[in-house]
């Protein structure tokens, strides 16, 4: 029998809430990769290039992956592909031999730039129906418990 007060009713629409999120991560990734295909991205490339993007700095793979909330290895492998095909480039990192930078190329600028405005309708149709008020509570609700994971 489920529990339907207190801490039981709070932890189970927690549950709820969290395989929403995966269910939501899911459909997000494929209507990404749909959205940028035309682009030559994919949704892991767009992510790798908006963590590069709102960096103050190029910065080596592991913080970049680390601010994505992702495994350096996955990452490590996505950006050698992009920086085979120009997207991105390497360069020395001054803290550290081995661990070097990633900065976006002029060619990774022109796909990010095309898949952002191809991002505004994208938003604008989602965010039908929805209030500040809601999204601020999602996000409250989401780094709280982002926070707490890490």
């Amino acid at each position: 029998m489920r529990e339907q007060s207190g801490d039981g009713a709070l932890n189970q629409n927690l549950g709820r809430m969290i395989f929403e999120v995966f269910r939501l991560n899911g459909r997000l990734l494929a209507a990404a990769d749909d959205l940028v295909s035309g682009l030559g991205l994919t949704s892991a490339r767009w992510q790798i290039l908006w963590a590069i993007d709102i960096a103050s700095a190029p910065q080596p793979v592991a913080h970049l992956a680390r601010s994505m909330g992702l495994n350096r290895q996955g990452v490590q492998r996505i950006v050698n592909e992009m920086a085979s095909e120009g997207l991105v480039a390497f360069s020395e990192n001054p803290n550290h031999r081995r661990a070097k930078l990633v900065a976006m190329t002029e060619k990774g600028r022109k796909a990010y730039a095309a898949a952002d405005r191809l991002r505004r309708p994208w938003l604008a149709a989602l965010a039908e129906g929805l209030s500040v008020q809601d999204l601020d509570a999602a996000l409250r609700v989401m780094g709280m418990l982002r926070r707490r994971l890490e």
